[in-house]
């Protein structure tokens, strides 16, 4: 069975920056399923669900929101949001506000407790991320940290078109 590609302006990139990018691909695959399976373990031991985790998190960080909203930041459906809100919710981590705007909808906001677990979390984290790196020379950390956030913030400003060329690589490779 053959397989059709989708050549979405290949031919702009050199061969050296196709194989950087099949890199960075690999490596990131590679990071996500250690992240997960972070996230598995986590969500046994804790009971708490890494997407719920990212949700927190975004409340966090853009504050009280409207579920829609919510939904948008993380690129996800707003039924899956609402249900995971729910739990959030149910755990004192989110609470519902009437929205002084519009007084038909609620705001979602990160409770006291929600943002301390997210304090807490990141606190953790940055212990066991300083361990991996322990090892490393200074100028090496402060170089790939300052290259990463870089990367992040491109990756971050790509993300819609980074979803659409997969979309459409979905729907070439369904066309078989």
């Amino acid at each position: 069975m053959a397989t059709k590609s989708v050549d979405t302006e290949v031919g702009e990139l050199t061969a050296q920056e196709l194989e950087c990018g099949r890199r960075l691909a690999a490596a990131m695959f590679a990071m996500g399923k250690q992240q997960a399976s972070v996230g598995i373990r986590i969500a046994k031991l804790g009971g708490f669900d890494r997407s719920a985790f990212i949700l927190l998190k975004t409340l966090g960080h853009l504050g009280p929101s409207r579920s829609s909203a919510l939904a948008a930041a993380v690129h996800s459906d707003p039924s899956t949001v609402s249900r995971q809100v729910a739990a959030l919710v149910r755990d004192g981590l989110v609470e519902r506000r009437a929205d002084q705007e519009d007084g038909r909808a609620s705001l979602l906001a990160a409770t006291p407790a929600g943002l301390a677990l997210l304090e807490e979390r990141r606190r953790q984290m940055g212990i066991s991320l300083a361990r991996v790196v322990q090892d490393w020379s200074e100028e090496d950390v402060e170089r790939f940290v300052e290259l990463f956030e870089r990367f992040v913030a491109d990756h971050e400003s790509y993300l819609p078109t980074l979803i659409n060329e997969c979309a459409q690589w979905a729907r070439s490779e369904g066309e078989n």
